[in-house]
This record gives C-alpha cells, structure tokens and sequence, in this order.
C-alpha cells in the first residue's frame, strides 16, 4: 500500500568550486603545473600572463555580467545568425598551415637521437654471440622473457618446459632447458637468470679472477649459506679453521655482489625529479619563507570573450545561435573565474599552512638539528591556521620545502610526542635520531642487542620500553643485532 510521508533531513554538501579547490591544495608543484595546462587547453577563456589593458580581471562579473542574465529569460524570435564561423579557431585552412621553404637541392638533415635499449633487448643481442640451433634459440630467448626486472628466473625449470609447449609450441625436456640456463648465465651482468639469491651470488663470484678470498667466498655461499645470511661467524671459523681476517676479506668479497643484477641496468628507469613548493632562507638570522612561482602563475579572464558578451548585448537583434554562443560563453568565463579564485585561495592556504609549520619548528630550521624538532601533530597547525585537519593534511602531503639543511619532505616534521623523564614532551623524530645515532657508534664487533639499547635511552632521560625500541629500529630500517654484526 502506498504512503505519502513528510521527512526533514539536514545535509552538507560541497559545492563545485570546493572541491576544486581540495584538489587542487593537495597537489604538488609538478602536478600543479600539468593541472593548469590541461585547464589552459579546455577552457579557451582562460589566459595566462601579464594583461596589458585591463587592470583587474575580477571587474567582468560585477555590473554588465550580470546584466546578460536578462537575455537568457526572454524569446528571442529574430533570424538565426551562426557566429560558429568567428569563435571558431580553425579559421585558416589546412594547405596554408604548411609550407617548404626548401629546395630540391638541399639535403634533409634531421636531428638524431639516441635509442635506449631496454634491459630483455640487451639480453638478447647478447645470444647473437653464441652458436645455437634454431631450437636452443627460440628456448634462449624464451628464457630471457621470463627474467624479471630485477635479474631472476623465478619459475621452476619443469614450470618452463610446460609453459613453452603450451604457450610458444616449443617442445623440449628440462635438461635441455638447463643447458640453455647455462648459456643465459654467461650473459652481462653477471648473476643474470638466477633462480634465487644463492645461485646469483656464486654467479658473480665464479665471474671474477679467482683470488684465495674468492675460493672461499664460493666455498661459503656454496655450503654454509645459511650460516653466512645468520651472521654465525663463529661457526665458519671453526668450520674452515681460518682467522678473522681470512674470514672478513671473503665476507667483503661477498658484500661487494650485487643482488639485483637487473637493477644495474637503469636505461628505462624513469627519473623523478623533486620540485620543492617552498623554499625556506635564513636572512640576519631570521627565517624566511617563499611560495615556488611555477605555484603562483599569472592568470586572468580572455578580453575577447568578453567583448563577446558586450558584442551581444549591444545588439538589437540577437538569434537563438547567439543566444546559445552566449551561453557557451557565459558557461566558460563562469569557469575561468573560478579556476582563478581557487588558485588565488591555493597560494593562500599552502603559504599560511607553511608559515605556521616553520614558526612552530623554528629552532630546527635555524639549527638543522633533528632533535630539536618539537612533537606536532595535523591538529596544531589546524588550530593556529584556523583550518580543518584535512586542509592541512593536503598541504603536507606530497609536498617539498627546500632549507639550508636540504630538500625535505613536509609530512616528516610531523611527529607525536612522548614523555621524557622529567615529564617534557619530546618528538618521536628527536628519539629515532637519538637512538640511530647510538646504534651508529656501537661496536659492530659486539652489537647493542634493544634490551640494552633500551637501557642507553633510559639513561639519556627517554624511558622508552624495549618493544617500543624495536618498532623505531624497524622504522628506521636497521636490523637486529645479529645481522649488525661484523668481524
């Protein structure tokens, strides 16, 4: 049975020009830029640079913008005029957008440029050395194209003979494909299609001009790996009945390996440069912040469009083509305007956030030292800045302030606090330095295990648990002591 029924329901929504607004706060400077050319590209009424004869590019909205509402409300019965011809920009023809300036004679000389080659295309100009069948061919380059990025094979040899006869229609056993493996090791880099970690070393190893410290490097990856990734010293040198420096000179060659051949090979690796938003300076001992100008471009609002409008409502006659080129029009300046007020609001925000972030940490700009950065969290700044916590996380987020000191990622000053012994909040990032920086001057002979770590803080004034010594230590990606360890 149907009802009708009277519901009163209090919403909040954002409008268009909000969330334009958010997205545009939390993007970085690079991001920023490509945002404003594909903005640039869709909205013809917007221009950028300097405006040579109009002072101020708010004024359109205000008295004859609004008068154009007017015409949108009336019948308009006049002939249709078509004005596409004068918006359009494809005015000149396709035959004069070219020209050759050249004559018969002239040689064509064109600019050349180097091809990368990729990593797998490498691999395989390097089979063109070897003498191999037809078959062992098309085995070897099918073997190259299931290396990974980082050098290794990580299929199984029977996993690789099934594959190629169901996939490739090669049909071979697995000892065939194991002496096509072999052919693939002797390819550079060195330790390339290994099938784990272990055989990739003793790859590299066997690759060097043997030395008494190689032969038992080989020997010790071959035979007591497992000894050797746990760090068991004692137990290879008893193993081997050799000193301490036999056993470190074979160690060293051993750290020396690299265990990620194909991560040598950096000709496609994209290179991602980091554009800071801000730039902060000491001057006469006072700091000073700068907002990037690539932040902070030179918009305004298309004249011609805008003489557009004027051009319609001086009319007497306007047709309905007018009428929707004029709302077109309207629809882009309306646009234009707000793209505008949200970049003006972006400067705004992120110069504000950034301001208050450098006054409350500015002991540590002007010293450099990380301990003396103050625990702070989102809703500090929030509060000085008169923001919500979220505006604020889209200002720290993914955004750079270059310093005396370098280049820093803005969310890492942000800290929580902990208590020292005489009960004075310190920040996190203070007692991670602290504590890399006992593990950094420890005897490697006798690592610190985090019992005693833990201890060594206590006894600087920072009561921290040994769980809570661990989690640090993960966090600033330094091992156990175990594997800290060294002869």
């Amino acid at each position: 049975m149907l009802k009708q029924n009277l519901q009163l329901k209090l919403s909040q929504k954002l409008s268009p020009q909000q969330i334009q607004l958010m997205k545009l706060i939390q993007l970085p400077t690079q991001a920023f830029e490509q945002r404003l050319k594909e903005e640039m590209v869709e909205n013809p009424a917007l221009e950028s640079g300097r405006e040579e004869e109009y002072d101020d590019a708010d004024d359109f909205g205000n008295d004859d913008y609004d008068d154009y509402d007017d015409y949108d409300n009336d019948r308009i019965d006049a002939d249709e005029i078509n004005i596409d011809e004068y918006l359009s920009d494809d005015e000149i023809p396709n035959y004069k957008l070219q020209a050759n300036n050249y004559s018969d004679d002239d040689e064509d000389r064109t600019m050349p440029f180097a091809a990368n080659v990729s990593f797998h295309q490498s691999l395989t100009d390097q089979l063109n050395t070897f003498i191999l069948s037809e078959n062992e061919r098309d085995i070897a380059e099918f073997l190259v194209g299931s290396i990974d990025d980082t050098g290794y094979i990580r299929r199984s040899i029977p996993d690789l003979v099934d594959d190629m006869a169901f996939t490739q229609g090669i049909y071979t056993d697995e000892q065939t494909v194991e002496n096509i493996l072999h052919v693939i090791h002797q390819l550079e880099p060195a330790g390339v299609g290994a099938r784990d970690l272990q055989e990739c070393l003793l790859l590299q190893l066997k690759h060097k001009t043997p030395t008494e410290a190689i032969e038992l490097a080989i020997d010790i990856i071959e035979n007591q790996f497992d000894a050797f990734t746990k760090k068991h010293y004692d137990k290879l040198l008893q193993k081997y009945d050799i000193s301490q420096e036999q056993l470190r000179k074979a160690i060293d060659e051993i750290e020396r390996l690299n265990p990620k051949p194909g991560g040598a090979y950096d000709s496609n690796k994209a290179v991602e440069h980091v554009v800071p938003d801000f730039s902060i300076k000491i001057i006469d001992g006072e700091l000073e912040l700068s907002l990037n100008g690539r932040n902070a471009p030179e918009l305004h609002v298309s004249k011609d469009y805008q003489e557009m409008l004027q051009s319609y409502k001086d009319s007497r006659e306007k047709s309905n083509a007018q009428k929707d080129a004029v709302q077109f029009i309207k629809q882009k300046l309306d646009s234009a305007k707000w793209f505008i007020d949200a970049i003006r609001q972006r400067q705004e925000t992120l110069f504000v956030t950034m301001n208050a972030i450098m006054h409350f940490q500015e002991e540590y700009f002007l010293t450099g030292d990380e301990t003396k950065l103050k625990p702070m969290i989102l809703k500090d700044i929030a509060d000085l800045v008169g923001l919500d916590i979220s505006t604020v996380s889209r200002v720290a987020n993914s955004k750079y302030v270059e310093t005396p000191y370098g280049t820093k990622l803005i969310k890492e000053f942000f800290s929580e606090a902990m208590k020292n012994d005489q009960g004075e909040d310190v920040s996190t990032i203070e007692i991670k330095k602290i504590l890399q920086n006992v593990i950094e001057d420890e005897d490697k002979r006798k690592p610190l295990p985090d019992d005693k770590l833990a201890e060594i803080l206590k006894d600087k004034g920072y009561p921290i648990a040994r769980r809570t010594i661990a989690k640090y230590r993960e966090q600033l990606d330094i091992p156990v002591a175990r594997m800290r360890k060294k002869i």
